[in-house]
C-alpha cells in the first residue's frame, strides 16, 4: 500500500503551500495541485521551472520540478514533469534506484503497484538527480480533457524505492553481472543469427525470463533449436541486440545510433523517425517472446512521440500487438485535433492502412468523437451565462 506523501499547491506560477509528511516506507505518492492554470501559462515562459516543496519517501527527500511550458523549445507545446532527488550533499554519493509515475488524480489504474513495477527502473546518481518527462502531456489535450476543472489540475506523483542490498549494506549489481555475462560470452550455450550478425546468449537466462524462449529452447518447440545457430528471420540485428540486453539487465537498451549522422535540421528529424520505428520494432519484438515489461515500456515511450504523421502507423501497431495504453493514447491525440490536422493525418499512408485492415478501430474513434462531443456540450450547457 502506497503511503501518502503530503501535498504541494502553485498557485499564480509560483510555489505557494507544502504541507508534507515523511514517508519511511519504500513506496508512497504526493500530490501537485496546479491553481489558476491560464494565468500561469501566460505568466511562465519555456524553460522556467516552479518547483514543489520537498517531501520524503523511502528515506529520502524529493521535489516535483513543473515546466508549465515545457523545459526546452522542441516541447514548448507541452508541459513536462521531473522528479528530483533533493537529499543533503552529505547524502547525495549513493546511487538511489527508483521506480516512479506521473498521473492525474482520476487515473486510477496508475496507481495500482503492479503498474509502478512496470515502469523503467531509473538511477538517480549525484551528478544528474532527475527523471521524469518532458512531454507529459500536450497543453491543448489537457485543456480539452475532463483533468482540468475550474482552470485547476492535480497531478500524483507515485514513488517506489527500489534499491536492494548485499548483507553488507552494499548496493547489489546483479545487473551488472549478467551484462558482463552477455558480452563476455562466458558459459554461452546457444547461438542465434540474426541478418548476418551471431549473437552468443545462455539458454536457462533466456527462458528464465521468456515463457516462449522457455518452450523454444527446453519445450516441444526444442526441435530445430538444437543445431548451433538458431536462424532469427523476422528481426533486425540491433533489435534483437536490444532484446538480449533487456533480457540480461532488465534495463531499458539505447538505441545505436549512427555515428556519421549529420547535425542539421533535416537528419535530425529522420534521426527521430528512425528512433519511432526502431521502438516499434522492439515492441513487436517483445510482444513476440512475451517480456510484458518491455514491451509496456516501448508503448509508454512511443506514446510519447506520436504526431501527425506517426499516429496512424502507432494506431494500427498498438491494434495488431493488443496495446491498450498506446491506443487510447492515439485516440486522444486525434481527439484534439484540428479539422486541418486530421485532414493530414487521414491524407496519410498510414490511414489508409487502418481503413483496409483495422475497420473497427475506426468504429471506436468515432464513437469516442461523438461521446467527447456530447460531455463538452454538457459542459457548455452547465456554465453559468453572465449578463453585463
Amino acid at each position: 500500500m502506497s503511503s501518502f506523501a503530503g501535498v504541494s499547491v502553485i498557485t499564480n506560477g509560483e510555489h505557494c503551500t507544502t504541507s508534507a509528511i515523511d514517508v519511511d516506507t519504500d513506496s508512497g505518492y504526493h500530490l501537485l495541485v496546479v491553481k489558476n492554470y491560464s494565468c500561469i501559462i501566460q505568466e511562465v515562459p519555456n524553460e522556467e521551472v516552479i518547483r514543489s516543496g520537498s517531501f520524503m519517501v523511502g528515506g529520502h527527500n524529493w521535489e516535483i520540478w513543473f515546466y508549465p511550458n515545457g523545459d526546452d523549445p522542441t516541447c514548448a507545446d507541452f508541459i513536462s514533469l521531473y522528479l528530483c532527488r533533493d537529499d543533503d550533499d552529505d547524502d547525495m554519493e549513493e546511487v538511489v534506484k527508483v521506480m516512479f509515475q506521473f498521473s492525474f488524480i482520476d487515473q486510477v489504474e496508475y496507481r495500482k503497484s503492479m503498474h509502478i513495477r512496470l515502469t523503467e527502473t531509473s538511477n538517480f546518481p549525484n551528478k544528474d538527480p532527475f527523471g521524469g518527462s518532458s512531454k507529459f502531456v500536450r497543453r491543448d489535450a489537457l485543456e480539452r480533457s475532463a483533468n482540468l476543472k475550474g482552470d485547476c489540475f492535480t497531478i500524483r506523483c507515485d514513488i517506489m524505492v527500489c534499491n536492494t542490498h548485499d548483507a553488507d549494506g552494499t548496493l547489489s549489481k546483479i545487473n551488472e553481472h549478467f551484462d558482463y555475462l552477455l558480452q563476455n560470452k562466458v558459459g554461452a550455450d546457444v547461438t542465434f543469427e540474426v541478418c548476418g550478425e551471431t549473437f552468443a546468449a545462455h539458454r536457462c537466462v533466456l527462458a528464465a525470463r521468456s515463457k516462449v524462449f522457455m518452450a523454444q529452447l527446453f519445450g516441444p518447440m526444442t526441435e530445430g533449436t538444437t543445431s548451433s545457430v538458431i536462424q532469427i528471420k523476422d528481426m533486425e540485428a540491433k533489435v534483437f541486440a536490444a532484446l538480449l540486453r533487456f533480457i540480461y539487465t532488465d534495463s531499458f537498451p539505447e538505441m545505436e545510433k549512427d555515428n556519421n549522422m549529420e547535425e542539421d535540421g533535416e537528419d535530425e528529424e529522420e534521426g527521430q523517425d528512425e528512433d519511432v520505428m526502431w521502438l516499434q520494432d522492439l515492441l513487436v519484438a517483445a510482444d513476440k517472446y512475451d517480456i510484458r515489461r518491455l514491451k509496456f515500456l516501448c508503448e509508454k515511450q512511443l506514446s510519447e512521440h506520436i504526431n501527425v504523421s506517426l499516429v496512424a502507423p502507432t494506431l494500427a501497431l498498438a491494434e495488431k500487438h493488443h496495446c491498450h495504453r498506446l491506443k487510447e493514447a492515439c485516440f486522444k491525440f486525434i481527439q484534439v485535433q484540428s479539422p486541418k490536422c486530421l485532414d493530414e493525418v487521414m491524407a496519410t499512408d498510414g490511414w489508409e492502412h487502418i481503413i483496409s485492415t483495422h475497420p473497427s478501430v475506426l468504429n471506436e474513434l468515432l464513437a469516442k468523437l461523438v461521446s467527447s462531443n456530447q460531455k463538452m456540450d454538457e459542459k457548455r450547457k452547465r456554465t453559468p451565462k453572465h449578463t453585463y
